[in-house]
């Protein structure tokens, strides 16, 4: 009987599309280790759902004037087809405002009330008067008491990643009027954590110390050990499951609480669809549970999930939850708020037909330890130097030379050297450090090994030189051949998992079986080959189709196009958020009166030779013809400023810049793109010389 497996990965929220950061720390690792397992053979289970009730749904929909439903039905379509464009094989992909969702949802909490497992209290909540409602987690904002970062949520702090109480935030503030919240009595039911202590004790500090990753480990251990406390389950709002007893009108279930139900709510809607019974998938205790998640689900999928499913009795715990840590982007963190990200949708119309090259280089970059960064040059080095010029240029080189030699035919090998032993050795022992390394959740390290395997097969053909040798022998040509086209055939199967896009290109380029599964070979009680015979994949006689380019090189253009669309994010962010320069100390009308100010034009005007922002200008100021030098070079050409009216301080003191006497100073300010931007009288009748008082 095969192994079964559960595999989650981390609902998206559905208030805007995905990014590398989503990608890269959840949905492709998940995706790697599913399809593994199932070249494995083992019975897999792989669900995700979008993510659709909650608080900043509710926010977006009152900001854009629409309902929640408009919100999620929107985002829904644009992450799951993100998800379908870049590979991620879930068996199933739902939504929490499914029927079957509300429905597994309501039963799930019913269950627990009826157990008891449930704290009834009334207690004080945060209140805004001036819109009449309770703040919920987004809803407000205000201090972390933890670090002090002064935009944290009533939930979490996206600073550090702490969770806590909104009633917890210093200095609170609504999100909704912007008003400071008073407290207000309300109902809600709680999950007593404090009564798992015990539990979590021996099953995570005892029972996962060694298997789980540190980082997942130590965010645990510092929550038990500072002392778990109740958690509300259910919060006031219109949008989201109804709590299913008596009295609790206009509450819902909050929705960390439903999220995590939405993996059995998913595994449920397959099943049926699939005619599967879904019990065993989480009830049964040889199923492996699997949980794919970021750094900032870690308590809710360690500690407060599994106190839901011990609560409730009939659910099986998480084998594993290998967390990643946070991907940034050029140096700064994600930030969707700010559109400091790389959207998967835009990045798609940019590479059309490059979803593996992003797989190949979030999974090089991958935080799995720490948080690590993406930057657009990385990306185009990774793909041109180790894509293209690495791994395709190997596959390349044997199709080419392939067809040239034996018009596509694989030849027959006549005698082994030594070295061909060797290599095919190496070769063969891939599959298994492969897949050693993937079932640690080493999935960075697990790719590197793959394209060791390329750099084999590369370094094999210069060493062996089949269009040196095809000259001299013959025979010796076809054993490098058709060694070389099993290092071929060997990567198309094993890349599989890491970049199927390019594995089902490779394999229609070597005329290969789609189901190709070198993770299942059978053992083999000798990895070095006979003199006269190979273990072959593809076998002599056998036809490949014309050669093709696995991947093709990326332009310093296109990068600049994109570093070019992030800076334009960064300016518009700076201009938003600007804050302008407090007032300079107060001067008296006598020294106010000494300031003159007129209006010139700009005569003629060039740029100071070896310098970036100096400008030499003559202007007419109706008193004089005067030279002053500007800094505005970077900002203007000397061609559009001539016959431009200007405010010219007249008065100020003659300075030297390079060498030119420079004899005032032209008033400019910067627009919101930090573009210098001339303060000027534009109006009909004004004259050169008139003073501006």
């Amino acid at each position: 009987m095969s192994q079964r497996y559960t595999i989650t990965a981390a609902l998206p929220y559905t208030n805007g599309p995905l990014h590398i950061g989503h990608l890269a720390g959840v949905y492709v690792p998940a995706d790697i280790y599913a399809r593994y397992l199932r070249m494995q053979g083992a019975d897999v289970a792989f669900v995700c759902g979008s993510d659709e009730h909650g608080v900043p749904i509710t926010i977006k929909a009152k900001k854009e004037g629409i309902t929640p439903q408009d919100v999620v039905d929107k985002y829904h379509a644009i992450i799951k087809q993100s998800f379908l464009d870049f590979g991620i094989t879930f068996d199933n992909y739902s939504r929490t405002s499914a029927p079957i969702h509300h429905e597994t949802a309501s039963d799930f909490f019913k269950t627990m009330y009826d157990k008891g497992k449930f704290l009834e209290e009334t207690n004080a909540q945060l209140y805004d008067a001036e819109a009449n409602q309770f703040l919920a987690d987004r809803f407000v904002t205000g201090t972390c008491p933890k670090c002090g970062f002064e935009e944290a949520y009533g939930d979490q702090c996206e600073n550090c990643g702490t969770s806590h109480n909104a009633t917890d935030l210093i200095n609170p503030k609504s999100a909704i009027s912007g008003a400071v919240p008073s407290l207000k009595e309300t109902k809600h039911w709680f999950l007593p954590l404090d009564q798992y202590d015990a539990f979590f004790r021996e099953w995570i500090l005892k029972g996962h110390k060694k298997d789980w990753k540190s980082n997942v480990y130590g965010q645990c251990k510092s929550w038990i050990d500072d002392g778990l406390r109740p958690r509300a389950v259910t919060r006031d709002l219109d949008w989201g499951i109804p709590v299913p007893v008596e009295g609790a009108d206009g509450k819902v279930l909050y929705v960390w609480f439903d999220a995590p139900i939405g993996y059995i709510s998913a595994t449920k809607e397959w099943a049926a669809r699939e005619g599967k019974e879904w019990e065993p998938y989480w009830k049964d205790e040889n199923t492996k549970l699997v949980h794919f998640i970021g750094k900032d689900n870690i308590v809710f999928h360690c500690i407060i999930f599994p106190a839901m499913l011990k609560g409730h009795g009939d659910y099986i715990l998480p084998e594993n939850v290998p967390a990643n840590e946070f991907l940034n982007l050029e140096g700064r963190k994600l930030s969707t708020s700010k559109n400091w990200a790389v959207w998967l949708h835009e990045y798609l119309e940019d590479f059309p037909d490059k979803q593996d090259v992003l797989r190949y280089v979030l999974t090089a970059n991958a935080p799995e330890g720490k948080d690590n960064d993406f930057t657009w040059k990385d990306f185009q080095q990774r793909n041109n130097s180790e894509l293209v010029a690495t791994f395709g240029n190997f596959i390349n080189r044997v199709t080419v030379l392939t067809h040239k030699y034996y018009d596509g035919v694989v030849p027959k090998i006549s005698a082994l050297s030594e070295i061909d032993r060797k290599t095919l050795g190496e070769m063969a022992a891939y599959p298994q450090v492969i897949g050693n390394s993937i079932e640690k959740y080493r999935f960075r390290e697990a790719q590197n090994l793959l394209m060791n395997l390329a750099r084999l097969g590369n370094k094999y053909l210069a060493d062996e030189e089949p269009w040196k040798t095809i000259k001299t022998d013959e025979e010796r040509t076809k054993t490098v051949m058709c060694v070389a086209l099993q290092i071929a055939a060997t990567l198309a199967g094993l890349c599989e998992p890491f970049l199927p896009h390019t594995s089902t290109k490779l394999k229609k380029i070597l005329n290969l079986s789609s189901d190709l599964n070198l993770y299942r070979r059978p053992e083999k009680k000798h990895n070095t080959p006979s003199k006269h015979e190979i273990d072959a994949t593809i076998l002599p006689g056998h036809i490949i189709n014309t050669s093709e380019l696995l991947f093709s090189k990326i332009e310093d253009a296109e990068i600049q196009k994109q570093l070019d669309k992030l800076e334009a994010s960064r300016k518009a962010n700076e201009a938003e958020n600007a804050v302008a320069e407090p007032q300079k100390e107060t001067i008296g009308f006598d020294d106010f009166t000494k300031i003159d100010m007129r209006v010139g034009t700009i005569t003629e005007a060039e740029k100071v030779p070896k310098t970036k922002k100096l400008m030499k200008l003559t202007v007419d100021t109706g008193i004089d013809t005067r030279t002053i030098v500007s800094g505005i070079a970077e900002s203007f050409t000397a061609e559009e400023i001539i016959g431009k009216k200007v405010t010219v301080l007249v008065n100020l003191a003659p300075r030297a810049l390079r060498g030119v006497e420079s004899q005032g100073m032209i008033l400019m300010t910067e627009d919101t793109n930090g573009k210098l931007v001339f303060l000027n009288p534009d109006t009909d009748g004004v004259k050169n010389g008139e003073t501006i008082n």
